[in-house]
């Protein structure tokens, strides 16, 4: 089954606003794990969500890295 990587765009009305290569994608809300953020990286495989938490913790280093530069 394909492994799909994004990022918790947003929640609204039992969806999660997944974005995927530049593109958002809802998926119903139940399937992700209770305690998944919005920012958090994720891997979506058939109905099943994991969430990578070292990979959102580096991702948020990289854009708070780019704030800073400005």
């Amino acid at each position: 089954m394909k492994k799909i990587k994004g990022i918790i765009d947003r929640f609204e009305e039992g969806f999660a606003v997944v974005e995927i290569r530049g593109e958002t994608k809802d998926y119903p809300k139940d399937i992700f794990p209770r305690d998944t953020q919005v920012g958090d990286v994720v891997y979506i495989i058939g109905d099943k969500v994991e969430v990578d938490k070292s990979e959102t913790k580096k991702l948020s280093k990289e854009i708070e890295d780019l704030i800073n530069e400005v």
